[in-house]
């Protein structure tokens, strides 16, 4: 699809802009259709929406002044990350400016004592540590995609060790945010906990760029284990692998990661990754803690697994298992979309309390199998959040009204159970209708916020809810 027929109409930047938008970032402002159009697609089946023109900043005081003309001339302004948002959070559906924090990628201050460190928005999870490894501290959350910290902040992202170590929510200290009216403000200091006023860290945590724009953040930090053990188990039934989980949980097992992969998205992933895993429901494992810890929680995990109808329960403690087995969960999505040559993906999430996870996972599991899209079901069954990946046909829209509905069912069933709509995807621009399933009246507090904040609705417009 090309650029002119991806966007609906939007008002022209006016001359002035660009004039004055060049004099201060010089060749940083692209304005060429492939940097356009690679700014607004996303990872998943939304059609593209493309800004007028994207531009790159290095400190936070260019994001300041481009801030600062975007409101004067009234244009929208999108901030972008790595791009692998799922619900296309980043896309400039009104047009105006994205702005690219990728290069801005230092990592400012690591403060080993005290487990925190200081980065700028474009630093990737991956990059970050491998610079602080030496120092015998790591940054734990891991959504799979070598996301940018600023990215992951925005989307309060999660991921597969969110079961021990939390989420976005509770690994950022404090943020450096860009305001809708131009000013640098932090959201708060170093300190472990405060009662200091209103959470400005939390509100701007999830926001997706409505509020604000992310260009540090602190970060909790944690000691790398003494040991480390991956395990990886099949099961007879979808219920033996789940209540394996919650059993382990409710013992007090503090599992380190622990991965649920259905038998499609077992096979997709042997034939993506190469790999001869049993083609049925599957448990991930990671063990963290002391040699003698982890032999013990391996072994509970072990006998609660027998006791599930679970097969042989295969664990390693060395780096190079550890790595095959969790490079080929992180590609699980590239996988299921390739269960079809040419297709699409349609990847949704949502989050049950963990004594309704398995009640949500076989009727969804049972939804599924009438489908006549492939589809496959894999996620943190640790914190009771699954995910469902979608292998669309892009040119069949059928399919795709069929995968709407069936992602409408899997909702309403998750709301039923007191569960949430998205666990970690964001609202972006495909849940917006969910949000207020799930919240009613409390979205119109959320309005409230975003008026008051962004009353010329300029700061990723179009996104979470509508104006």
């Amino acid at each position: 699809m090309s650029v002119a027929t991806a966007v609906s109409p939007r008002k022209p930047l006016p001359p002035e802009f660009f004039d004055a938008a060049r004099a201060m970032f010089g060749d940083r402002l692209k304005t060429s259709d492939a940097i356009r159009l690679q700014h607004g697609q996303s990872e998943a089946h939304f059609q593209p929406a493309p800004p007028d023109a994207v531009i790159y900043a290095h400190t936070t005081e260019e994001v300041v002044a481009l801030v600062r003309l975007c409101v004067a001339h009234e244009v929208p302004v999108i901030p972008f990350g790595a791009g692998t948002s799922i619900e296309g959070n980043t896309l400039a559906v009104r047009g105006g400016v994205t702005i690219d924090l990728s290069e801005m990628n230092a990592i400012l201050e690591v403060n080993a004592e005290d487990l925190d460190c200081t980065v700028q928005a474009g630093v990737r999870r991956e990059e970050l540590n491998a610079w602080i490894r030496d120092t015998g501290l790591f940054f734990p959350i891991d959504p799979g995609a070598n996301a940018t910290i600023g990215g992951m902040a925005s989307t309060r992202a999660s991921g597969t060790n969110a079961v021990r170590y939390g989420t976005m929510r509770e690994a950022v200290l404090s943020l450096r945010v860009v305001t809708p009216d131009g000013r640098d403000i932090r959201t708060s200091r170093r300190a472990r906990k405060s009662a200091a006023g209103y959470d400005l860290t939390r509100l701007m945590i999830g926001s997706e760029g409505t509020l604000g724009i992310i260009t540090e953040v602190t970060l909790r930090l944690h000691g790398i284990p003494e040991t480390i053990s991956s395990a990886v188990c099949a099961f007879d039934t979808i219920g033996g692998a789940v209540d394996t989980v919650v059993q382990a949980i409710q013992l007090g097992v503090p599992l380190a990661r622990v991965e649920i992969l259905d038998d499609v998205q077992m096979k997709a992933v042997n034939r993506w990754s190469k790999l001869d895993y049993p083609e049925l429901t599957t448990l991930f494992f990671e063990f963290h803690g002391s040699p003698l810890h982890v032999g013990e929680q391996i072994e509970t995990v072990r006998e609660i697994a027998s006791m599930n109808g679970g097969g042989e329960f295969k664990w390693s403690n060395l780096p190079e298992e550890r790595s095959k087995l969790w490079k080929a969960r992180h590609e699980a999505y590239y996988a299921a979309v390739n269960l079809r040559a040419g297709a699409v993906g349609w990847a949704t999430d949502v989050c049950v309390p963990i004594s309704r996870l398995a009640e949500c996972i076989v009727e969804t599991k049972a939804d599924l199998a009438t489908a006549s899209v492939p589809a496959t079901i894999l996620g943190h069954v640790g914190d009771g959040n699954f995910h469902v990946v979608f292998s669309i046909d892009p040119d069949a829209p059928g399919e795709m009204a069929e995968v709407e509905a069936l992602n409408k069912k899997l909702v309403a069933r998750a709301l039923a159970m007191d569960g949430t709509c998205t666990g970690e995807h964001g609202i972006g621009i495909g849940k917006q209708d969910c949000l207020i399933d799930e919240l009613g009246d409390a979205v119109d507090m959320m309005r409230l916020i975003k008026r008051a904040i962004d009353p010329k609705d300029l700061f990723n417009p179009g996104k979470i809810f509508s104006l």
